[in-house]
């Protein structure tokens, strides 16, 4: 059996990074709640451009392109009414926050240690829900973020 894990060292994101994302997801999370559109099956999903590294992207049979990577945003916050509070299993949204941010970082940290500089790394991250199994979204909101 072969080993197809990338050779790389893991690289972790800088304080400013960190922030950056943390901004966003928890604006595009208060936007999901907000809108009365957080549910079960509610994704954080992001894809990470790197430049000059080239990396094509999978899709599906019905031709939507597959994100890089996602969390399940339920397993660590949900909605009462339209705001954010901690899921099952945690008492302060803090650390809800601090556990569903410590994944995402991590997944991304994956995706960009292949670059020597986080510079000029493109982030686009989106929150919503798809139909499935075709994929389409049915509500998303989104941003894409320059590291630096």
């Amino acid at each position: 059996m072969r080993d197809h894990t990338p050779d790389f060292k893991m690289q972790e994101l800088s304080a400013e990074n960190k922030s950056l994302i943390k901004e966003t997801v928890q604006q595009l999370l208060v936007r999901l709640a907000g809108d009365s559109q957080l549910s079960s099956g509610s994704l954080l999903e992001f894809w990470v451009e790197v430049p000059g590294v080239k990396r094509p992207r999978g899709t599906y049979r019905g031709g939507f392109l597959m994100p890089d990577s996602f969390v399940y945003i339920t397993d660590y916050v949900q909605a009462d009414g339209d705001r954010l509070v901690p899921a099952p299993g945690y008492r302060e949204m803090d650390k809800a926050w601090d556990d569903l941010l410590d994944e995402l970082y991590y997944q991304v940290e994956i995706f960009t240690s292949q670059a020597d500089d986080s510079r000029g790394i493109m982030l686009e991250l989106w929150t919503g829900h798809r139909n499935r199994p075709e994929g389409e979204w049915i509500y998303a909101v989104d941003r894409k973020i320059e590291l630096v």
